[in-house]
């Protein structure tokens, strides 16, 4: 594969976790745009693993739940790389843990101007850049969700879950809207995964203490989520669209 004809992925929340994983995993095979929240340093120790499997990767500072973080990426997108072949929409936030009728309507308006408009948004403008419709060439997005969409949360956060309800219903609805465009819109569900977003929430022991009831009994890895993310983006994936696929151990 020449420079030149390497796909351009864009990953938002690319910094940690999981989207660090995808971006890592990616740079075998793409040029990457990631965003990150707040911590350069970590964000650009990822830019440089990418880089170093051969990678052309750029990290940006920008809060996709702010329009002019999302009017900086697209642009730094456009001026850097001049096309977009793939979007994982990666970057989310879980909120605070507590039940519904002690969470406040900031709690809620935070999460879903995230976890769902920047989610739409991020959606759209991939869609004018890809959509034959539009003169693009096509290309794949892959939302990250979660299986507390099915779960629901209760008594942890309920936000959260709605909020990836909503995105599972985006996935399916876009991919519908856009299957003669040349455009496939798939999820992945991660369930109980090892990350930083446990203890971000306030329950650092969480993976530990649940991992018992999952059927696999054990916590998954972002690398397993990120390798179902570049499945779903790859050619072996060209008949999948509207997949909400669980990466949970069985949970």
């Amino acid at each position: 594969m020449t420079i030149e004809s390497r796909p351009v992925l864009l990953v938002t929340g690319g910094g940690r976790g999981i989207g660090a994983a995808v971006v890592r995993l990616a740079a075998q095979g793409h040029d990457l745009l990631f965003t990150y929240r707040s911590d350069a340093a970590r964000a650009e120790a990822t830019a440089e693993a990418a880089r170093a499997a051969g990678a052309r990767a750029v990290a940006l500072q920008a809060d996709i739940a702010d329009p002019a973080g999302r009017a900086a990426c697209f642009a730094m997108l456009d001026r850097e790389f001049g096309r977009l072949d793939g979007l994982v929409n990666n970057a989310g936030i879980t909120g605070p843990t507590g039940r519904l009728d002690e969470t406040a309507d900031e709690v809620w308006e935070v999460v879903l101007r995230t976890n769902v408009i920047g989610t739409i948004a991020c959606c759209r403008e991939a869609i004018r850049r890809m959509s034959t419709r539009h003169g693009g060439k096509g290309g794949a997005i892959v939302n990250v969700s979660s299986r507390a969409s099915t779960l629901g949360g209760g008594g942890e956060w309920v936000h959260y879950a709605a909020s990836k309800g909503a995105v599972d219903t985006l996935t399916i609805g876009l991919s519908r809207e856009l299957a003669t465009e040349g455009i496939r819109v798939n999820a992945v569900n991660p369930g109980l995964i090892d990350t930083e977003l446990h203890a971000a929430a306030g329950l650092p022991d969480r993976v530990t203490r649940l991992a018992p009831g999952v059927p696999m009994q054990r916590g998954g890895s972002a690398e397993e989520v990120a390798e179902a993310v570049l499945w779903l983006l790859s050619d072996a994936a060209r008949y999948v669209t509207g997949a909400l696929l669980p990466v949970s151990g069985g949970r």
